[in-house]
């Protein structure tokens, strides 16, 4: 009798540790809110890639082709005044003279990927932060800097602070690596950019970057401390969920070409809850 109660106690509890492990499993599916290999859950949407390194995919929004510059205007909301040179396929800063201003695309947004291409002056003409300055501002308020950076005998003939350098967070975070190219030379920006989320005046979620300089990651999803200022300590101040990407006229003529941009949706993607574990 003995042994027939301790062999039912032994069944009773690997039944029970069965079923707490089954309860956990779903359990910790139901926080989660995952599915795991439900056909039921929604497929993504088929995006055609471009046929080479740096064309736009069949998603992006085309902000300048080389002829066509409809998606971007004057900062002000006006017409364009950068000058377009659809021989080369390239639009560039205006000289000082002008008082051109600043560009910014004519839509707002907010998580985004951007694609841009730029080069410096070919012509060397002043120095640090003076020798090929723009910057692309996303929400108009978090600067990535554009800068002739490059370098061949550690910073001795260029030299700036290191939170000015080219593909920095302005005033915040230098890049991991220097990978500028010569001056006059085309350089690229692959940059994905997740929007601040607010509550009222408080800030729940900062913005964060990744950026990629000529197809080298020199930010990794990098937490953006607030509004890019010079001289002054970053700091967040409500705003849109969506704002105009902008493009800052330093007076330095620099080019820009290629430009196009993806929205891009929160994640996780979630449409509806966990599938139970199936025994």
């Amino acid at each position: 009798m003995e042994r027939r109660t301790r062999k039912t106690g032994i069944v009773v509890c690997l039944l029970l540790a069965t079923l707490s492990l089954g309860l956990s499993v779903y359990a910790a599916k139901e926080v989660n809110k995952y599915w795991v290999h439900d056909e039921t859950r929604p497929l993504p949407t088929v995006v055609i890639p471009g046929e080479k390194p740096g064309e736009p995919p069949s998603d992006a929004i085309v902000l300048f082709d080389g002829e066509n510059a409809s998606g971007l205007v004057h900062d002000s909301g006006g017409k364009l005044t950068w000058h377009i040179n659809k021989d080369d396929g390239y639009i560039v800063i205006p000289p000082k003279k002008e008082k051109a201003g600043g560009m910014r695309t004519e839509k707002s947004f907010g998580n985004c990927q951007l694609h841009i291409e730029w080069a410096s002056p070919e012509v060397i003409e002043g120095s640090g932060q003076g020798r090929g300055n723009s910057g692309i501002y996303f929400m108009g308020k978090y600067e990535v800097q554009v800068l002739d950076s490059w370098t061949d005998n550690n910073y001795k003939n260029n030299k700036t602070y290191a939170d000015g350098l080219a593909a920095t967070i302005y005033g915040q975070h230098p890049p991991l690596v220097n990978v500028c190219r010569k001056p006059g030379e085309w350089q690229s920006y692959d940059i994905v950019f997740l929007r601040p989320i607010f509550d009222g005046d408080k800030v729940v979620r900062k913005a964060r970057v990744t950026v990629l300089h000529n197809g080298a990651a020199v930010h990794n999803n990098l937490e953006i401390e607030g509004a890019s200022a010079h001289k002054t300590v970053a700091k967040y101040k409500y705003h849109p969920d969506k704002l105009p990407i902008s493009f800052q006229n330093h007076g330095n003529p620099v080019r820009y070409r290629n430009i196009w941009v993806r929205e891009l949706a929160e994640e996780p993607y979630l449409i509806k809850g966990p599938t139970p574990v199936k025994e």
